[in-house]
């Protein structure tokens, strides 16, 4: 997997797996984050999480309003890059968020 010689991107209101772990309230020592996105704006909270375990690749999404945290939705998703591509060049993924997390473009410089 390329993505694992990359150095690892951490995107607006986080700047390292610390960070992620403290908001999910989770250890991350067994996973190797890859691309992580998160911003807190307008009340609330929207998360994204690229990582690597045990040579898979997968997203873990969250959001929150003000009176809550990212706290229980550490919920792995097995993804590939082909899912994510046509996600990024298809969907809305990473373009439109209430809460200002927009990483569209970081992320497809990632993956390219």
């Amino acid at each position: 997997m390329n993505l694992l010689n990359k150095t690892p991107v951490f995107l607006h209101d986080w700047s390292n797996k610390e960070g992620v772990a403290y908001d999910f309230q989770i250890n991350l020592d067994t996973v190797n984050i890859l691309f992580a996105a998160y911003t807190y704006e307008n009340y609330s909270g929207e998360a994204f999480v690229l990582f690597e375990q045990d040579g898979k690749l997968f997203e873990v999404n969250g959001s929150h309003c003000s009176c809550y945290g990212l706290e229980g939705q550490w919920e792995p998703e097995e993804t590939t890059i082909e899912a994510l591509t046509y996600r990024l060049y298809n969907g809305k993924m990473g373009n439109e968020s209430y809460c200002g997390n927009i990483f569209c473009n970081e992320l497809k410089e990632f993956i390219k």
